[in-house]
C-alpha cells in the first residue's frame, strides 16, 4: 500500500524516452464524443423525431478546406435512434446555429419565428405611436 504514495519512480539508467513510439493522428481525423442535438430533427429514412436536446455518442471531424471569417466549421456524424441510419449534421457559424446536411431534415418551430416577427411588428407600432404623440 505504501508503493503507491511514492512521489519518485523509479527510472532505469537505460532508460531513454525518445524510443518511446508516439501517436502521430492526422489533423481531421474523426474524434468520438458525447454531442446533443442542438435543433429537432425528422430522419429520412424512418420518419421518426428526435428531440432538441437527446444525447448521441458521435463522430465529429473538421470540415476541410471550409472556414468561415477563420472559424473552423465541424461536422457531426450520428445514428438515428429508431432505425439506425446516419444523420450528418454541420456548424453555420455564419448564421449561429447548426445545418443538417443529410439523413435528415431539421424541424422548426413555426411558432417562435412568429413571435419574433410580432414582437418586431409591436416594436415598430409603439414608436409609430410615440411619433405621432411628439408631433401633436
Amino acid at each position: 500500500m505504501g508503493e503507491r504514495k511514492v512521489p519518485n519512480k523509479y527510472i532505469p539508467p537505460d532508460f531513454d524516452p525518445k524510443k518511446i513510439p508516439r501517436l502521430r493522428k492526422p489533423n481531421n481525423q474523426q474524434k468520438k464524443i458525447r454531442f446533443m442535438l442542438p435543433v429537432r430533427i425528422r430522419c429520412n429514412t424512418c420518419g421518426s423525431y428526435m428531440s432538441e436536446g437527446t444525447k448521441f455518442n458521435c463522430r465529429e471531424e473538421e470540415v476541410i478546406n471550409e472556414t468561415y471569417l477563420g472559424i473552423i466549421i465541424h461536422r457531426f456524424y450520428i445514428k438515428c435512434t429508431n432505425c439506425s441510419a446516419e444523420v450528418t449534421i454541420k456548424t453555420d457559424s455564419k448564421n449561429l446555429g447548426y445545418t443538417v446536411e443529410s439523413g435528415a431534415v431539421g424541424v422548426y418551430n413555426g411558432h417562435e419565428e412568429e413571435e419574433k416577427h410580432e414582437v418586431a411588428e409591436n416594436a415598430l407600432e409603439s414608436l409609430e405611436r410615440r411619433t405621432k404623440v411628439s408631433k401633436r
